[in-house]
C-alpha cells in the first residue's frame, strides 16, 4: 500500500504488523487462487445468469482458454486446479477475518480506511485526481487520500468478500447447507458470474497498485511494507 509519509506522529511504523503479515499471505493467496481459478476456467468456458445454464446460446460470455504457464497447475487439471482454490480460499478467508478484526481492534480501519464527509466534496476529489496525474501519491491529511481509501474499501468489503460467498456458493456443500446464499446472489450460475468478475477486478485493482508503487519508488515502498516503515 502506498502511504503518505506524513500521516502519523514522528517515528511511528507506517504498517502495522498485522497489516503487514497479512498484506503477503494476502497477495500470494489472490495470485494462486487468480491462477489456479483460470485452470478450473478451462474446464468449462461459458458464463450463465441464473439458476442454471450449459448450452452456448445460454451463455453471456465465452471465455478464452488460457495458456499452462498462466495456470496452476500449469498443465490441464481440474483436480489438481480445485485442491490449490480450495486451500488458499480457506487462507484467504481467514486471514481476510483476522485482518479485519485487528484493523478494528488497533484503530486502523476507521483511521485511515473510512473517507471522512470532507473528502468526498467534489473540490477534495477532482483536486486528488489532479495530484495523481502529477505523480504526487504523498497527499492529503491521512495516511491515504481519497482515491486510495476508495479503491483499498472496494477490495476489502466488495470484491474479496464477494469472491468468498460466491466461492462458498458454487460449493455443492455449502449451498446444501446455506441455499440462502445462492437465492441471495441470484442463483449458482450468477454466482459463478460474479465470482469471475470480482475476480478480474482484482486483477486489475492488482495491475494498477503495482504500478503505483513502480511510481512511486518500489524500493522504499517494499521495504517499508516488509519493515513497517518509519514516519520521518
Amino acid at each position: 500500500m502506498i502511504a503518505s509519509r506524513k500521516s502519523a506522529p514522528r517515528g511511528r511504523r507506517r504498517h502495522a504488523l498485522s497489516t503487514r503479515i497479512w498484506h503477503w499471505i494476502n497477495a500470494a493467496s489472490v495470485i494462486i487462487l487468480f491462477m489456479s481459478g483460470l485452470n478450473i476456467s478451462n474446464a468449462h468456458r461459458r458464463l450463465y445468469w441464473g439458476d442454471w445454464g450449459f448450452s452456448p446460446d445460454q451463455a453471456w460470455l465465452v471465455v478464452p482458454r488460457f495458456p499452462g504457464w498462466a495456470t496452476i497447475p500449469n498443465y490441464y487439471s481440474l483436480s489438481g486446479a480445485r485442491d490449490w482454490h480450495i486451500i488458499f480460499s480457506l487462507v484467504l478467508g481467514f486471514g481476510l477475518l483476522t485482518f479485519l478484526i485487528a484493523a478494528l481492534i488497533n484503530g486502523h480501519m476507521f483511521r485511515n480506511l473510512f473517507a471522512r464527509a470532507r473528502e468526498w466534496r467534489l473540490s477534495s476529489i477532482t483536486e486528488d485526481i489532479r495530484q495523481h496525474l502529477r505523480l504526487n501519491f504523498e497527499h492529503g491529511d491521512g495516511k491515504y487520500n481519497i482515491l486510495q481509501k476508495i479503491a483499498y474499501a472496494s477490495v476489502l468489503f466488495v470484491m474479496l468478500p464477494s469472491m468468498i460467498f460466491t466461492g462458498m456458493v458454487m460449493s455443492p456443500g455449502m449451498e446444501a447447507a446455506w441455499p440462502w446464499m445462492t437465492d441471495l446472489f441470484g442463483g449458482r450460475q450468477s454466482a459463478r458470474s460474479i465470482h469471475f468478475i470480482m475476480a478480474w477486478g482484482l486483477f486489475g485493482f492488482f495491475i494498477v497498485h503495482i504500478a503505483l508503487v513502480v511510481l512511486a519508488g518500489p524500493v522504499r515502498q517494499i521495504r517499508d511494507m516488509i519493515t513497517g516503515g518509519k514516519t520521518p
